[in-house]
């Protein structure tokens, strides 16, 4: 396949990608803090995630460009639809990643993210409101991803000062987590199972909690009990998944794996938080065997995804 097919074919699901990247950055920057590591896993990173994402965006910005077509043709995808998104929660990521190397890019970053993502939920949810051709086996955890970028924006915005603005995404974004959280078990308990290019899209299921307790706690600027609920219903989901270890391994590899990277980067974050705010000792094992297995976990999809791109098995028209 020539290079011009290729751009034709690029997918938005790409950018999950820096969605797991960004997630183990910030795993390692809140390492340095809490369990006390060097910065020289977490700088590194942090270079190769930013360098990543304009890489992706130029890509993409090359195929909207050539092929505007096939990137319409992605957005009225039911599936496909909801990985434009990660665009915009990509941004907000970096600007989480940037918040504590340089503020001023990270206010950029956010700043654009926000109105991005703002503007995706709402064309999203439009085109959900008003489709004609959406059934209950289209829907699939990575429906969540719009609603994951809105419980994002307060963990810079916090830092920020954008207190008011915090709230309204938080709320957006906990309220549809809780509506969608309800529809996808319906869904997987009364009807065929997902297809198995999607089953990694069942660890986007832990990512609203843990990445809702992470903004809650800023928001409130502490822990009660909603936060712990949170928390413990993101770490339960954790185990249910991890207990499918086998289901898993057998999967083919496809770019959806990467799902497994973001939410593994969002409970690991969120349990070095617990111990912050509550100083039982319990969590920084805990956070420990996370941080390695997440570390492991993005270092085989990088292997992976690597080989899949020399083997020219990405970019490829669906059959």
């Amino acid at each position: 396949m020539n290079t011009e097919n290729r751009i034709e074919n690029f997918p938005v699901s790409f950018f999950s990608m820096i969605m797991g990247m960004s997630g183990i950055t910030i795993a390692w920057q809140k390492a340095g803090h809490v369990l006390d590591v060097s910065n020289n896993i977490a700088t590194p990173l942090a270079l190769i995630t930013s360098l990543l994402f304009v890489g992706l965006a130029l890509i993409y910005s090359l195929k909207l460009a050539r092929y505007r077509l096939a990137v319409v043709e992605e957005l009225q995808h039911p599936v496909k639809l909801n990985f434009f998104p990660a665009i915009s929660i990509s941004l907000i990521l970096l600007s989480v990643v940037f918040l504590s190397i340089n503020q001023q890019i990270a206010h950029i970053l956010w700043l654009m993210g926000v109105v991005l993502h703002l503007a995706f939920t709402l064309y999203v949810m439009s085109v959900w409101m008003h489709h004609d051709r959406f059934e209950v086996h289209h829907i699939n955890p990575a429906w969540f991803i719009p609603v994951v970028g809105n419980v994002l924006v307060p963990i810079t915005g916090t830092a920020l000062g954008y207190s008011e603005v915090s709230w309204f995404f938080f709320s957006i974004g906990i309220i549809f987590w809780i509506v969608l959280f309800t529809i996808i078990f319906y869904r997987v308990l009364f009807h065929q199972p997902l297809p198995e290019k999607l089953m990694p899209t069942f660890f986007i299921l832990i990512a609203p909690p843990a990445v809702g307790f992470l903004s809650y706690a800023a928001l409130i600027g502490g822990i009660d009990s909603f936060a712990r609920v949170l928390y413990y219903i993101a770490l339960f989901l954790t185990l249910l998944l991890l207990t499918q270890l086998a289901r898993f391994a057998k999967l083919q590899f496809f770019l959806s794996w990467w799902a497994y990277s973001f939410p593994l980067a969002a409970i690991t974050i969120s349990s070095m938080k617990m111990f912050e705010l509550t100083q039982k000792t319990g969590f920084i094992y805990l956070s420990w065997v996370l941080l390695i297995l997440l570390s492991l976990v993005v270092g085989y999809l990088i292997f992976k995804t690597i080989k899949a791109v020399q083997g020219h098995k990405i970019c490829q028209p669906e059959a």
